[in-house]
């Protein structure tokens, strides 16, 4: 998958069709949250109807499931490949943390739907998603325990330290902008840094990609 993913586009691979009903839904789950938007105004949105909708999802809570397992199978994709060409932990870490926020900047609808709206998923859709989302975690909690056990981060807590970098990134999705002077890669860029001085790397860190 890693070899493969569009680091730009979630809905690789999905019909047109089916497309428009995800995005659709996604821009009303984003501007009205998952109790708000209705299955009606999905489908107005979509330019469909209810029954098109309703062929390709029976309900609103299959879309939420949907779009909440697209997104965090992207964003693990990305932040996978993010370490394919990197050996070194500081190189890893700053690989990872980099595309790890661009990617909730770059695609901050979606990711504010699948983070802010996980109480919202079915119990046995959210236990699916809940996952996906741990696998990432523990890329994170490998990458910087390497780093911790190589000599090369230094923390009192790699656990809780992983949670706060994962935190920062989750968090740009809620207030990214597009159109702005902030653009996805700077905000990587200073999110990579951030990461690697709570780690205590000292020096001049290197550029990001």
């Amino acid at each position: 998958m890693t070899a493969t993913i569009d680091p730009d586009d979630p809905w690789s691979g999905t019909a047109p069709g089916h497309r428009r009903i995800l995005e659709a839904a996604l821009s009303a789950f984003a501007d009205r949250g998952y109790h708000g938007a209705s299955t009606r105004d999905i489908a107005a949105a979509a330019g469909m109807s209810s029954a098109a909708v309703y062929a390709h999802h029976r309900t609103k809570a299959d879309l939420l499931f949907a779009i909440s397992e697209a997104g965090h199978r992207h964003v693990l994709a990305v932040c996978e490949r993010a370490l394919e060409a990197e050996t070194t932990p500081v190189a890893r870490l700053r690989s990872l943390v980099h595309d790890y926020a661009a990617w909730h900047a770059r695609h901050h609808l979606l990711a504010r739907v699948v983070q802010y709206e996980l109480r919202s998923l079915l119990p046995e859709y959210r236990a699916v998603v809940v996952e996906l989302r741990s696998r990432t975690e523990e890329l994170f909690g490998r990458e910087v325990r390497a780093g911790v056990e190589s000599g090369v981060f230094h923390t009192e807590d790699a656990d809780d330290t992983t949670l706060v970098i994962l935190s920062l990134g989750i968090d740009v999705s809620r207030w990214f902008t597009p159109g702005g002077t902030r653009t996805p890669v700077g905000i990587g860029r200073t999110y990579a840094g951030v990461a690697l001085t709570l780690l205590g790397v000292d020096g001049p860190v290197p550029s990001s990609p």
